[in-house]
């Protein structure tokens, strides 16, 4: 899971592992593999570095 920021400035968290796309349009929108989207403020390449230390996250713990 990765903590995200609605426009409204509440956080909350979405799973990494569903993401399916991240684009800006100039809102950031994630796109999950249900199809839903969620605008949140953070930009495109922040949503991806987040989701990319949640799994090195879990790959670090799956070698423990």
């Amino acid at each position: 899971m990765i903590r995200v920021t609605r426009l409204n400035g509440r956080e909350f968290v979405i799973n990494a592992e569903q993401i399916l796309t991240v684009e800006e349009t100039p809102d950031t929108v994630v796109t999950f593999t249900n199809h839903d989207k969620m605008v949140v403020k953070e930009k495109p390449d922040e949503v991806i570095r987040k989701a990319i230390e949640y799994q090195r996250g879990v790959r670090a713990f799956a070698k423990e």
